[in-house]
């Protein structure tokens, strides 16, 4: 078989680090899980009645990755950037229509992640009926802090919570997810073949708000880790990132 060769070069496999692990772990996909706490459903404008419905979810590019650490640009064409500070799962082995009782089997580890979001964009899509890329599938919109390994380990509780300049903005419990992690990778299995290196970010609670450039965004969550991000000027390239 001949060597492939290609136009240009390929842009570099996105990868995190990994928590008292010399090796990166190589990202495949990013999921994203809608409105899983109820009082940030709320503050939405759109409650979730856990009866008589299911998780949703959007996907954004792996390409939109950043590190915890790296200061990225205020994006264009929005007014109302926002954070969204959430649990992130790793999958680190294939499954597909997985039962709740078999999910902890697909879990590597976790982290802590920041769902960046152009608030402005995103509802007057969903105003509309229109898909939510523009808002959510933004460029560096996805930071993520190292992996930590925690093979078939189901997290049930502890503080999430976050901060701009200081100032707190998100608090919370894992204990108020409104789906589990075991059911949402039951549930997100049967849609997917879910594959070692697919990230799915749980979902975030109450008190998202807006962001400007020169802000520092702090988070943690208890067991799991911290998370920072700096918001830079417009057009600004992510920094401070790995060579």
């Amino acid at each position: 078989m001949s060597e492939v060769t290609y136009l240009w070069n390929p842009p570099p496999v996105p990868s995190l680090p990994v928590r008292g692990r010399p090796a990166r772990l190589p990202i495949n996909r990013l999921f994203f899980v809608g409105r899983n706490y109820l009082a940030h459903a709320a503050e939405m404008g759109r409650p979730v009645d856990k009866v008589n419905e299911s998780p949703f979810y959007f996907t954004k590019s792996p390409t939109t990755l950043v590190e915890s650490g790296a200061t990225v640009a205020y994006p264009s064409e929005t007014q109302n950037y926002h954070y969204e500070m959430e649990l992130v799962v790793a999958i680190g082995t294939p499954g597909f229509r997985v039962s709740q009782s078999d999910a902890a089997a697909l879990i590597y580890g976790y982290a802590c992640g920041l769902d960046m979001t152009r608030r402005d964009l995103q509802l007057a899509a969903r105003d509309k009926g229109r898909p939510w890329d523009l808002g959510k599938d933004v460029e560096q919109s996805s930071a993520v802090s190292e992996i930590v390994p925690m093979p078939g380990i189901v997290l049930k509780q502890g503080e999430l919570a976050m901060t701009v300049n200081g100032k707190p903005r998100q608090r919370s419990n894992l204990s108020m997810l409104i789906w589990s992690i075991p059911e949402l990778i039951a549930d997100l299995s049967k849609f997917y073949h879910l594959q070692p290196g697919d990230l799915i970010f749980t979902g975030t609670p109450e008190g998202v708000g807006p962001v400007v450039a020169g802000d520092r965004i702090d988070g943690h969550i208890d067991g799991v880790g911290q998370i920072v991000l700096h918001i830079g000027a417009a057009n600004q390239r992510a920094m401070g990132m790995p060579a």
